[in-house]
């Protein structure tokens, strides 16, 4: 039989259109089958679901070690409901205990999860682990800024914690000094110039030296600076009341522990130490970095920094109820006076620490800065979350009724955000926004404390509604 000219011009046809509709058809069944997979891994107890998972592997430093299929079945999940480490899973040993820790939000009904873990900065109200079921123990870890989530700086939210580690001494675990190495970073010398070169230095610098780029914070800073400068004078090679210019190769963030960086601030007498908050222990780099160089810190922060000095007369503290212009003339006092100056520095000539808190705490913290030989926070954290959920299994496997922490007030305190009121030239709008951001947290606190108090989902809509009601 012989074809038409126009049956093999259809055939071609007939074929793209039979393989189009196969490709649908197969699109649909693996959508299908996508749906199934994905509704089945929330089921934990489906054992051929977990048998298709990879194996997770763990890296504890040195050695690597690998979790057979469903093993975290036999220990107490802990969930970073913040993803901090970004960790699907790992097998962590805190001492003789064991937790599986992952980021898989999904473990949040699994009949092992004890415990979720936040992260300050990161806390959100769009997405909590609600409802929370009695075995579920929350912990906070915030060691930054105030003003990063101000929220949890009141009594409804901070007290529905029941582990903390923050910047604040009083918490469970306190990180009061997680910028400061371990002691002999503060008695080394390494940075420490001579006076008398200072002194000669002094016909192209200026006394005091300013550097910071993070410019109006709640701590109002810059306008008390600003004030300063008209008083004595100060270089400043941050962004924030700039005057004078790094070398290039140091103009960016990542550069402020360079050595060259070290080597232009070791050559003043004083470094501008200034918090971006004002609040009991919150101690920053700001604060350790002169005090590591040889420089004596001009410091405003923390009211209560004298707990953390290395020596009483290790640093000029500002009194923010006194003016810049009297500071401005004690300043240049020092400088004139090699020895009035040079009696801030002498714990650093004999390498001496006298503040015995200070020592203490640093011996006593079970955490190391930069140390390969010890855990660093981070981990000291999930430990101590991990440690206190084995401790209440023993508890239930005695009868014995399990213990409870709960996080108190003081655990995350700050007060209000000040103004100073000194002339501001120009005016900078954002520095009014801090105290109206923080009389608008305590509204947002309550409302969020009385929603996770009913233990209920709810939406974006429902949490602004209650922030807004009377």
């Amino acid at each position: 039989m012989v074809r038409s000219r126009t049956e093999f011009v259809m055939w071609p046809v007939s074929v793209k259109k039979l393989c189009a509709f196969c490709f649908c058809a197969s699109a649909f069944v693996f959508l299908i089958m996508t749906f199934q997979v994905i509704e089945q891994l929330g089921k934990f107890e489906q054992n051929a679901l977990r048998q298709q998972l990879t194996q997770i592997q763990v890296v504890d430093e040195l050695r690597v070690q690998v979790i057979p299929h469903g093993s975290e079945l036999q220990f107490p999940v802990i969930v970073w409901w913040s993803p901090l480490t970004g960790e699907l899973g790992r097998l962590g040993e805190c001492g003789h205990n064991r937790c599986f820790f992952t980021v898989n939000k999904s473990y949040h009904s699994h009949p092992q999860t004890k415990a979720f873990l936040f992260y300050g900065t990161d806390f959100s109200i769009e997405s909590l682990p609600l409802p929370r079921h009695e075995q579920h123990q929350w912990a906070l870890f915030h060691e930054e800024s105030p003003k990063n989530n101000y929220k949890l700086f009141h009594e409804p939210l901070i007290t529905l914690f029941n582990h903390t580690a923050t910047f604040s001494r009083r918490s469970h675990l306190p990180l009061t000094t997680q910028h400061l190495e371990r002691l002999s970073a503060l008695t080394a010398q390494t940075h420490l110039l001579p006076l008398s070169y200072k002194n000669q230095l002094r016909k192209t610098l200026a006394p005091v030296v300013y550097v910071q780029s993070d410019c109006d914070p709640p701590s109002d800073r810059d306008v008390y600076i600003q004030e300063l400068m008209q008083h004595i004078q100060v270089d400043s090679y941050g962004q924030c009341l700039h005057n004078k210019d790094l070398p290039p190769h140091l103009r960016d963030s990542t550069a402020m522990d360079d050595h060259d960086f070290y080597k232009i601030l070791s050559q003043y007498k004083f470094i501008l130490a200034f918090e971006n908050a004002v609040c009991d222990d919150y101690i920053t780099e700001k604060l350790w970095r002169p005090l590591k160089l040889g420089v004596v810190p001009v410091y405003y922060g923390a009211p209560n920094v004298h707990m953390w000095l290395p020596d009483n007369r290790s640093a000029v503290v500002v009194n923010p109820n006194e003016p810049p212009k009297k500071l401005a003339q004690y300043l240049k006092r020092l400088d004139k006076n090699d020895g009035e100056y040079l009696k801030y520095l002498e714990w650093k000539h004999k390498r001496e620490i006298s503040n015995l808190n200070l020592v203490t705490k640093l011996k006593e913290r079970p955490w190391g800065v930069q140390d390969i030989g010890q855990d660093n926070f981070i981990d000291a954290f999930e430990c101590m979350v991990c440690n206190r959920v084995w401790e209440n299994i023993h508890q239930r496997e005695k009868k014995v009724p399990p213990k409870v922490w709960r996080a108190e007030e003081s655990h995350l305190t700050c007060p209000p955000p000040k103004l100073f009121d000194f002339a501001v030239r120009p005016s900078s709008s954002l520095r009014h926004i801090w105290r109206a951001s923080f009389e608008q947290s305590k509204k947002e606190a309550r409302a969020l404390g009385l929603m996770l108090r009913r233990n209920k989902n709810f939406t974006v809509t429902q949490f602004w509604r209650e922030v807004f009601t009377d």
